[in-house]
């Protein structure tokens, strides 16, 4: 089995100010509307990310939350969520034109019609480069056929990968409500009926 994950999983450690409670991840249920705590795993996943970026330990569960209501305010979900990559994207290139800084961005889509899709070989690929480069994913999941683990119509954030290299086995490591599951990727990859997509992306400091 080949294993290949973020280097750095600590960064993604939340600190709760009241109760001192650690937490993996940013959660959609911290948002203060109803709405968002609804529809809101689009912002939640990429506040994960961005705070990634930050390479810090030990962020507050109320600077998390401030970070979430910015991803809210430029990743807004429709009345049917942030349920594409290119809503997901449109919203990333907001939000890096808000900081002056310039945007890498590549991305996965998994159709809902089997022959439209990429093969699995391409899409291990796409997330082994990406975790290779030290970076988490955003994993769009829109029907989690029967992989029981997934919510559908749901982002979360991809941190490993573990698959056989004749990948007759994949699964992936996620956070999803601060906690971290693990998926059967090949599985979903052959159940899903409606798909999703996996996005990389990573904020570049223009006068680098």
């Amino acid at each position: 089995m080949t294993r290949i994950s973020v280097k750095n999983p600590e960064y993604f450690e939340i600190l709760d100010d009241m109760t001192s409670e650690k937490y993996l991840g940013c959660n959609q249920q911290w948002y203060k509307k109803p709405w968002q705590r609804m529809a809101g795993c689009g912002p939640t996943v990429a506040a994960n990310i961005i705070l990634y970026s930050r390479e810090s330990t030990g962020i507050s569960k109320n600077e998390s939350l401030t970070i979430m209501d910015e991803m809210w305010k430029h990743i807004t979900p429709t009345m049917k969520g942030v349920n594409t990559t290119n809503i997901f994207y449109n919203g990333l290139v907001s939000f890096a034109n808000s900081k002056g800084a310039g945007l890498f961005y590549d991305a996965v889509d998994i159709p809902k019609k089997n022959d439209m899709r990429p093969s699995f070989d391409k899409v291990i690929d796409f997330i082994k480069r990406s975790l290779e480069n030290d970076m988490p994913l955003a994993f769009l999941n829109l029907c989690n056929g029967k992989e029981k683990c997934l919510d559908e119509w749901h982002w979360v954030t991809l941190v490993s990968l573990e698959y056989r290299e004749d990948l007759s086995s994949a699964n992936i490591e996620i956070l999803d409500e601060s906690i971290k599951k693990t998926i059967d990727l090949l599985l979903w990859y052959n159940t899903t009926t409606l798909g999703g997509g996996f996005i990389s992306f990573a904020l570049i400091n223009k006068n680098d």
